[in-house]
C-alpha cells in the first residue's frame, strides 16, 4: 500500500469564519466563508527514526516501495538533487512529470531518466517567479497529483533583485512560487484520495525567521543568506500550515535540509564551503526528499521537519559545528498561519 489510509488526527473547527481561496484565471484569488476542520499534531512527541542516515541514498530508502499508478511533480527536477529524486520514484514505477525553467535541458535529463527507467518522463514550463506560468501550469494539468516536491531553488544572490511584483526574488522563488503552485494544484492533491507535498529547505533555517515587517528588504540592507534564510524557514512553515489545513483532504506536508551537496545552487558562493567529512553526494541528497515522498514510514505525517531521513532537533541557538536542527520559530504555527495569510494576500 503507497500511503497508507489518511489519518487525519485530532480535528478542531476554529472559532468564526476563515477564508477559503481558489485560483482564478489571474493567480489571484476568490474568497468564499467555510469552517474547515484542521489538523492539529500531538505535541511532545517523540522524533520520528527511520533505519536510514546521514551516508543513505534515494535508493535505498526507495527500496522495495511501489509507486506504480502515482503521479508526482519535482520542481527543479533538471539538475542536482531534483534529478536524483526524480530518478528514484521513476525507478519505482511513478509517473513523474519534471516542472523546469529551461524545456531542452528538463528534455535532456527525461530522456536520461526515461532510458534508465524504461519509461515516459514529462516535461513541462515552469518559472516560479512568474504567476502566469504557475497560472498556465497549474490550469494545464488534469487527474490526480499524488506528491509535490517543491525542490527548485536559488541561494544567495549576491545583489538583490526582485519580481515584477517588487518582490525580492529568493522568497518569490522558493517559497511564494511554490505556494502559489501549492495552492493551485490542491484540488489534484484532493484527488489523489492520500498525497504528500515535500517541502525541501535548509539548515538556513537558523540563519534567519520570516520577518513579516520587511520581507522584501524595503528597509532592512539586503544580506544574500539572510534573504535565503528567510525564504528557507518560510518553506518549512509551508509544510506546517499545509498539513494543518488540508489534511482532512489527505493531504499531509514535511520539510527537510537535504545537506550539503555541490550543485548549481553554490554558483554565487564560490562552490560548497562545508568541510568535506559533512558533505553528501547528490544520491544521498535526495534520499531525505525521497522518505518524504514515498516511504510508508511516514504515512499520515505532516508538519514537521526532516534531515539525514530522520526528524530534526529543535534548537535554540544556531550550531557551529554543522550538527544540523531546525530553528523554534520555523515550525511555530503561528508564524504558519500567519504567513499562509500575508502570501494569500501578496498573491490577489
Amino acid at each position: 500500500m503507497f500511503f497508507g489510509s489518511a489519518r487525519t488526527g485530532e480535528q478542531y473547527p476554529r472559532k468564526g469564519l476563515v477564508t477559503a481561496f481558489h485560483p482564478n484565471s489571474n493567480l489571484g484569488f476568490i474568497a468564499t466563508r467555510v469552517r474547515p476542520k484542521l489538523f492539529m499534531p500531538a505535541m511532545n512527541t517523540e522524533p520520528i527514526v527511520t533505519p536510514f542516515g546521514f551516508t543513505s541514498t534515494a535508493d535505498d530508502v526507495i527500496r522495495n516501495v511501489d509507486l506504480a499508478g502515482k503521479r508526482v511533480i519535482v520542481t527543479g527536477g533538471a539538475s542536482g538533487i531534483g534529478t536524483e529524486t526524480a530518478r528514484a520514484l521513476a525507478s519505482v514505477g511513478a509517473e513523474v512529470t519534471l516542472a523546469v525553467r529551461n524545456v531542452e535541458t528538463g528534455k535532456a535529463v527525461a530522456s536520461d531518466i526515461g532510458t534508465a527507467c524504461g519509461r515516459p518522463i514529462h516535461v513541462r514550463h515552469l518559472d516560479l517567479a512568474n504567476k502566469v506560468s504557475i497560472q498556465s501550469f497549474c490550469a494545464s494539468w488534469s487527474g490526480p497529483l499524488h506528491v509535490l516536491v517543491n525542490n527548485a531553488g536559488i541561494m544567495a544572490l549576491p545583489e538583490l533583485e526582485r519580481t515584477s511584483e517588487g518582490y525580492e526574488m529568493q522568497f518569490a522563488t522558493n517559497f511564494l512560487g511554490h505556494f502559489a503552485l501549492t495552492i493551485g494544484l490542491h484540488e489534484a492533491l484532493v484527488r489523489a484520495s492520500g498525497a504528500r507535498i515535500v517541502s525541501v529547505s535548509s539548515s538556513a533555517n537558523m540563519i534567519a525567521p520570516v520577518i513579516f515587517d520587511d520581507l522584501h528588504f524595503n528597509f532592512l540592507p539586503y544580506t544574500p543568506f539572510v534573504a535565503y534564510g528567510q525564504s528557507k524557514t518560510a518553506a518549512v512553515l509551508l509544510a506546517v500550515e499545509a498539513t494543518r489545513r488540508w489534511s482532512s483532504d489527505g493531504i499531509f506536508a514535511n520539510a527537510l535540509n537535504p545537506g550539503a551537496i555541490a550543485t548549481n545552487l553554490q554558483r554565487y558562493t564560490g562552490g560548497l564551503q562545508t568541510p568535506p567529512e559533512h558533505r553528501k553526494s547528490q544520491q544521498q541528497g535526495a534520499a531525505t526528499s525521497v522518505l518524504l515522498a514515498a516511504s510508508p514510514l511516514l504515512a499520515d505525517i505532516g508538519g514537521r521537519y526532516f534531515e539525514d531521513c530522520r526528524e530534526a532537533e529543535i534548537v535554540n541557538r544556531r550550531p557551529t559545528n554543522f550538527s544540523g536542527g531546525v530553528a523554534p520559530y520555523a515550525l511555530d504555527p503561528n508564524n504558519a498561519e500567519r504567513l499562509w495569510n500575508v502570501a494569500l494576500d501578496l498573491l490577489l
